[in-house]
């Protein structure tokens, strides 16, 4: 009995610290979950409300978005109708203008064609032409033919009767007027002063005029002295004969005395006269020896000798080398080259010695035509594709000379390449009748 009152005191006890210390809690914690339910219930409420009213808004926008897209659908239907109606308005104008463009472009096709075929069928000519051309002047009788038809053409010519003075007073000299009358009196002092002078004294005539050539380029100060102009020409004959007297002979003196009495346009004037009529002496010298033929020959054909090589034409030009080398390597090649005329000799000789910055091949061709003009005549340069026979150098020679009015020196190249005709240059004149030419003005004529 005591062990079931024990027992029930103490599940008395334990209920009492349930209900004391347990049950609250409980209760607690029950009224929470109850509150949390609630909560969760009320919220569960708004949300199916809010569910309810998403859905209303859903079904109104989608409502909107059939109409908007009906709507859109409507209008891209009238747009593409009109874009349709725009792009085929736009193909219609396109396949014109392509059209347009297609005609225009094989109309330039045919154009471009028809120019391409005329400059072939052109071209084919003119190189059949030239082939039977090269084949007919083959023959040297068929090209000395074309020589004679040209100088019949020439012939035609000859009344013209254009005159070309001679340039022996002045010639290879560019002079403004003063200078040049003082080169007349000059020429004609030296024409008076060498009338009685044999070959030794013309040779030392031309000596002596090189000796103050040489000087004067020198000695630009007695050049001004002795060409300065002054109204009296005393005080420089004076100084002249103190210079010069017992160093040059009697007819340098007196062509100097003449010289330095003249008035020069420019003081380097009295210098090229000096050296002029140095070369006038030793062409006067080839005159009484009856060479002048010979040493004019012989000056163009070494003309044609420094055209042919531009290296020595530039190693006898250079100034700078002394005088003596490059006169020394003048006179290999002249030797090397055969029998030479003294006087030629000395003429280039003269030349190369006074060169002071001229090319030597043009300041050769500048004597050679001084040569020319001594003997009173006008040289014309004349380019055959083979040599000419004695008659038609002869007929060539009178026929120039009657265009011309002046007795003409032919002096005679030879090009191969000219085929048949002639090719002359008179001064500034030129008179091409050479075939190659003719063959050469049908290509150019051409159409492009």
């Amino acid at each position: 009995m005591s062990t079931f009152i024990g027992n029930l005191v103490g599940f008395a006890v334990i209920v009492w610290l349930m209900v004391k210390f347990v049950v609250p809690p409980v209760r607690i914690m029950m009224r929470n979950q109850q509150d949390a339910i609630r909560a969760a219930l009320d919220e569960s409420k708004s949300a199916a409300q809010k569910l309810a009213s998403a859905d209303e808004v859903h079904a109104k926008a989608l409502e909107d978005a059939k109409a908007e897209a009906a709507k859109v659908t409507e209008e891209a239907r009238h747009d593409s109708t009109r874009i349709a109606a725009q792009l085929g308005e736009q193909a219609a104008a396109d396949a014109e203008r392509i059209k347009a463009q297609g005609a225009q472009h094989v109309h330039l096709l045919r154009q471009q064609t028809i120019r391409e075929l005329r400059a072939n069928l052109g071209a084919e000519s003119v190189q059949r032409a030239s082939d039977l051309v090269r084949a007919h002047v083959a023959d040297p009788a068929a090209q000395a033919a074309t020589v004679d038809r040209f100088l019949d053409e020439l012939e035609a010519m000859a009344p013209s009767g254009f005159a070309v003075a001679s340039q022996e007073a002045g010639a290879t000299l560019s002079l403004r007027a003063a200078s040049r009358e003082a080169l007349t009196q000059v020429v004609d002092e030296f024409d008076r002063v060498v009338a009685d002078l044999d070959a030794t004294a013309l040779t030392g005539l031309a000596d002596d005029l090189v000796a103050v050539v040489k000087l004067l380029s020198g000695k630009p100060q007695l050049t001004k002295l002795l060409a300065g102009q002054a109204e009296d020409a005393a005080p420089k004959d004076r100084l002249v004969h103190t210079l010069f007297a017992g160093k040059l002979g009697a007819p340098a003196l007196e062509v100097l005395t003449a010289a330095v009495s003249q008035r020069w346009s420019v003081e380097a004037n009295l210098v090229a006269a000096l050296q002029h009529v140095a070369r006038l002496a030793l062409l006067v010298r080839a005159e009484r020896n009856d060479e002048g033929e010979e040493v004019e020959d012989q000056l163009f054909r070494f003309g044609r000798v420094l055209d042919a090589q531009p290296r020595l034409s530039a190693l006898l030009s250079d100034y700078t080398t002394p005088a003596a080398g490059r006169i020394g390597l003048l006179e290999q090649v002249l030797q090397a080259d055969g029998a030479v005329n003294a006087t030629a000799a000395a003429l280039l000789a003269q030349t190369i010695d006074l060169l002071h910055g001229e090319r030597a091949d043009d300041a050769v061709v500048e004597l050679a035509e001084l040569a020319v003009a001594r003997r009173g005549e006008v040289v014309a340069h004349v380019t055959a594709a083979a040599d000419l026979s004695a008659a038609q150098r002869t007929r060539l020679t009178d026929v120039l000379s009657r265009i011309y009015g002046h007795p003409v020196s032919v002096q005679l190249h030879i090009d191969p390449s000219l085929l048949g005709g002639l090719q002359i240059s008179v001064g500034d004149e030129v008179i091409d009748g050479a075939i190659s030419t003719r063959l050469t003005a049908a290509r150019t004529g051409l159409p492009d």
